[in-house]
């Protein structure tokens, strides 16, 4: 592997992409980092305002489904590694607007699986292609076990169904055109910068402001919870370390109900800001369930952990306390997203 390295991050500019982007162009300074990102509403250019004038960074304001944009990219820059993380990623956007999520997720996976095929075709030289995956694709666990990489796919949204549908690509070109292909399925992800509409930020938000805190169904639905960092130093080792073929779970040992997670961070908030805890889970309220809402997630890392030798450094009071702290101080961000989300959607 040579010290030089150009690695395009899709996706570079939203949530998990901008914590990525800011490791990677601080820990490698010899590697061109290029971003692209066509700033939909859950991409923003504030979330890497702290690198833009790093000599090593790189961002291009492109749609991945156009095809001849994305291919004159790849050959100009020479491209050495894809990290894939651009995705329509939020459940219920893809109940509302399904169509939207198989034209991102699935035809423009296609179209940089092209775009790097024909650069890649005649070269000797390390290569990847690293596609940045879900759990959901799994659908829905019972009460035990874990997912593990010879699980069956058995997505149950929109959106699940279509990072299936991308990840059985991945897989095609690499058996059809020998390209070397890592997969990696991540748990629930949280930390700063995450979009408000999420369930973190959103409880956390609501918390601080003293509004309703809306659960779906009894908030018994159960996931595991990893924070962004964490997940990102897996990915930065998967690339680095990953054997060609392989599927990797990225998880944080942090599993709870929607329910108990919110009020973890009730106590959380009530700790911080000295709100009476009792009035802060009087906010709790069960709201209609979601169409086809899976039970429960949960993968084995046991993998990454033997190979790699990766697994998560922060466990989940540590990580919440960051985040709350973050978006106690992040008004204008908050603005601007939601302002933009408006504008774009």
């Amino acid at each position: 592997m040579k010290q030089n390295l150009c690695l395009l991050i899709t996706g570079g500019a939203g949530f998990i992409g901008s914590h990525l982007t800011r490791w990677l162009v601080h820990r490698y300074p010899s590697y061109a980092i290029h971003v692209v990102d066509a700033l939909t509403y859950a991409g923003h250019i504030e979330n890497l305002a702290d690198v833009k004038e790093k000599p090593n960074y790189h961002f291009h304001h492109l749609d991945i489904c156009a095809q001849s944009d994305i291919e004159q990219l790849i050959g100009k820059i020479d491209v050495d590694a894809v990290i894939h993380l651009a995705a329509e990623s939020h459940v219920d956007r893809s109940i509302d607007a399904p169509l939207a999520f198989l034209h991102t997720n699935v035809l423009g996976t296609a179209h940089l699986l092209e775009a790097v095929r024909k650069h890649w075709q005649w070269h000797k030289r390390w290569h990847r292609f690293y596609q940045i995956s879900t759990d959901e694709v799994y659908g829905e666990l019972g009460r035990q076990g874990h997912f593990t990489k010879d699980s069956p796919y058995r997505p149950r949204s929109p959106y699940s169904a279509s990072k299936a549908a991308a990840d059985h690509l991945v897989h095609a070109y690499a058996a059809t055109y020998g390209l070397p292909t890592l997969i990696s399925h991540c748990t629930n992800n949280y930390g700063p910068y995450q979009f408000p509409e999420k369930l973190i930020p959103q409880s956390l938000l609501n918390l601080l402001a003293g509004t309703i805190v809306p659960i779906y169904g009894r908030g018994e639905q159960r996931r595991d919870w990893v924070f962004v960092e964490d997940h990102v130093r897996a990915i930065d080792d998967i690339l680095h370390k990953g054997q060609i073929g392989e599927t990797y779970h990225i998880g944080g040992d942090n599993e709870h109900s929607n329910r108990e997670l919110v009020e973890i961070l009730a106590k959380i908030v009530s700790e911080r800001t000295k709100k009476p805890l009792k009035s802060l889970i009087a906010l709790l309220r069960e709201v209609q369930d979601r169409p086809g809402h899976d039970f429960r997630y949960a993968v084995d890392t046991s993998r990454i952990q033997q190979q790699i030798g990766w697994k998560p450094q922060t466990n989940l009071q540590e990580g919440l306390a960051r985040t709350l702290d973050w978006y106690r101080h992040a008004d204008k961000w908050i603005k601007a997203v939601k302002q933009n989300a408006q504008e774009r959607t």
